[in-house]
């Protein structure tokens, strides 16, 4: 068994944490107060992974979630402290091999409160249609489609 690798970031209610498991299988997610355990088979070697994360600061277990995709699985770790920023995910200081920062999505929200309030309820109500068929497909959102060069001739 080995770590699933990860990127994690802060928001102002939530931390995410992004686990790059392709193709999961018996997807486990374990929140308590302060820590949670992920655990799955992912891949087509199907290897099991398993991390167990003792965090910074504490969470609401009954209102984090998470999701899974062919690609990854995400998970929403609600603060029970909004509005502390949480500078590291993990309660010792000690690197993790498997975590990185994902800079993507890392905003400095502590400035810039309305913006990351919209972008949050609209992780929230994805979040909310869990498990059923009508969850949107962000992976493609946005992008254009292109004509093949056929039909440019």
């Amino acid at each position: 068994m080995s770590p699933a690798t990860a990127k994690w970031y802060d928001r102002r209610d939530a931390v995410f944490v992004d686990f790059c498991v392709e193709d999961s299988k018996n997807v486990k997610v374990n929140f308590e107060n302060s820590k949670f355990d992920f655990g799955c088979v992912g891949g087509t070697d199907n290897i099991k992974q398993q991390n167990t994360v003792d965090l910074f600061g504490e969470i609401n277990p009954k209102d984090s979630k998470y999701r899974r995709t062919d690609r990854s699985v995400l998970v929403c770790l609600r603060k029970v402290e909004p509005g502390k920023a949480w500078p590291r995910l993990t309660k010792d200081k000690t690197k993790c091999n498997w975590l990185s920062v994902d800079f993507n999505n890392w905003k400095d929200w502590e400035d810039d409160s309305d913006e990351d309030l919209s972008s949050f309820d609209k992780f929230s109500e994805m979040m909310n249609t869990m498990g059923r068929d009508d969850v949107p497909d962000f992976d493609g959102a946005g992008e254009e489609k292109c004509l093949p060069l056929s039909k440019y001739k």
